[in-house]
């Protein structure tokens, strides 16, 4: 069996996410593009994603593999797909991996962007969050900037998450403003349930003055929810980038040295 990742952007409007659902009348991401690949080769597979994405979240740059008993020609794999999948779906690459490289496993870390507008658009609803005051951006700051001292992240956990631990490593969380489009990057080797979204309401509501900088400090030391949580919308998130121990090269990975 040889491995293939594949590159692809998506916008999630659509979508009741990336995974697969056992549910009636479910649209996920991976059973679009698993029914293309399938119809394609005429031979049925399942593709492994790099991370789950809830209802309406966008990805910029995701991967996914799959095993298939037999060459492939990339180049127009990536042609017959993007034909027959919907607008919102397009490939950009299908490479052929090490057989033991896995999409989800192997990513190191996990990059996140959260888009919001304080000037309603009528071009801008499946993209941005509208956001109808003007945030104070240096509480924006300085509340993102809390995370980077934590590793618990139960406080922005949904609840029923089945998961063995709540712990992640964040490494970049910040605000950037561009007149009234304002951004927050996020960067970290996982990400809980719902995660980011209530990160963000925590960020404007601290901007609000609903929630103090201590509560959010007191709730992430005793791994609780705060009083006042808000998960924003979906439609401003977007997962922007995964990086692998390797890169891509020639069809076959690359380890990446440390020097």
């Amino acid at each position: 069996m040889a491995r293939y990742f594949i590159k692809l952007s998506y916008c999630g409007t659509n979508y009741n996410g990336w995974q697969s659902q056992p549910h009636k009348g479910t649209f996920c991401v991976q059973d679009t593009i698993e029914k293309a690949i399938s119809t394609f080769i005429r031979h049925e597979i399942k593709i492994v994603g790099c991370g789950r994405t809830d209802t309406g979240v966008h990805a910029i740059n995701y991967f996914a593999h799959f095993d298939y008993d037999g060459m492939l020609n990339s180049e127009d794999l990536v042609f017959r797909l993007n034909k027959m999948l919907p607008i919102d779906i397009s490939i950009q690459d299908v490479m052929l991996v090490n057989d033991n490289s896995h999409a989800r496993f192997d990513a190191s870390s996990r990059s996140y962007q959260y888009h919001l507008h304080t000037s309603k658009s009528p071009f801008l609803p499946l993209s941005f969050f509208y956001y109808y005051e003007e945030p104070d951006f240096n509480m924006l700051n300085e509340a993102a900037a809390i995370l980077l001292d934590y590793y618990d992240f139960t406080t922005f956990c949904k609840v029923n998450s089945d998961v063995s631990t709540m712990n992640c490593h964040i490494s970049e969380s910040r605000w950037e403003r561009h007149n009234n489009h304002y951004t927050y990057f996020i960067t970290s080797d996982r990400f809980l349930r719902g995660m980011i979204r209530l990160i963000v309401g925590m960020c404007l509501n601290v901007s609000r003055g609903k929630v103090t900088l201590d509560e959010v400090r007191e709730a992430l030391e005793h791994k609780k929810r705060l009083q006042h949580d808000w998960s924003v919308p979906a439609n401003g998130l977007f997962l922007c980038d995964i990086i692998y121990p390797y890169e891509f090269n020639s069809g076959k990975n690359k380890i990446i040295s440390e020097s």
